[in-house]
């Protein structure tokens, strides 16, 4: 397969960058979509030339780390999977294939296709977590949780923090992610006693961090590698007016 990838190139966020044209043969269609762009790298190297900069890590569609715009779509035109599960099955001979870094003011360049999502890390350490007394674990069915709950919860908890949801949105929001963080937590008994506190941390962290509001277009959840509801927003939005309005002051 021979195809035409027009990748974005950027030294660094403060940088002008600019999309760089690049040809590549022999590309077979059982290739992972990352696999292809290290045989892209690999030719680059060998010609002397800058390999093009991606973020990644496990490969498996679990860690999050393989974000980048594939002709315009977060994770590319596959549903429910991320950029390294991608194949190149789904593209075909002479193609074009556009590959940006997800855009947000809240997710800056650090290089080519990798963004920084710090911002994440920093709305999960305010708040996406519960204080507890550590000791033995105890036995998984001493405290009775409703399956719906827990099914629910878990549903959410299946969020890799990626950001496509971020990179779909239009108002660049960040509101999926935090819903999902703070419904895995105040779906359960565990997470219900500092749920107050937690949704008002994560939801104020969130704006600190500059990310957009929600105007329920839906572009996040369908463009979720995971699948996640926007069921957990409408749970997150209750939360937080509830939290709002029962406050301690």
């Amino acid at each position: 397969m021979k195809l035409n990838l027009k990748i974005w190139r950027q030294k660094n966020s403060k940088s002008k960058g600019k999309i760089v044209d690049y040809h590549i043969e022999n590309i077979s269609g059982d290739m992972s979509f990352l696999e292809m762009m290290d045989v892209l790298n690999s030719e680059l190297i060998e010609k002397g030339e800058e390999p093009v900069a991606f973020d990644h890590d496990c490969r498996e569609g679990i860690c999050g780390m393989c974000s980048m715009y594939i002709n315009g779509e977060p994770h590319g035109p596959d549903k429910g999977v991320t950029t390294c599960q991608l194949h190149m099955r789904k593209f075909k001979n002479g193609d074009t294939i556009y590959i940006e870094p997800f855009r947000a003011k809240a997710f800056p360049i650090i290089k080519d296709l990798v963004v920084d999502r710090s911002a994440f890390d920093r709305i999960q350490q305010s708040g996406g977590y519960i204080s507890i007394n550590t000791g033995s674990a105890i036995d998984a069915n001493t405290i009775p949780i409703k399956k719906e709950a827990a099914d629910d919860s878990f549903n959410a908890a299946t969020c890799i923090g990626c950001g496509a949801c971020v990179a779909a949105c239009k108002n660049s929001s960040a509101m999926l992610f935090v819903g999902a963080k703070v419904s895995q937590f105040s779906l359960l008994p565990q997470g219900q006693v500092e749920a107050k506190e937690r949704v008002l941390s994560m939801v104020n962290q969130m704006d600190k961090e500059g990310f957009g509001n929600c105007s329920n277009t839906g572009a996040c959840e369908a463009e979720c590698p995971k699948g996640i509801s926007l069921d957990n927003i409408a749970r997150m939005n209750r939360d937080y007016l509830k939290s709002t309005l029962f406050k301690k002051k």
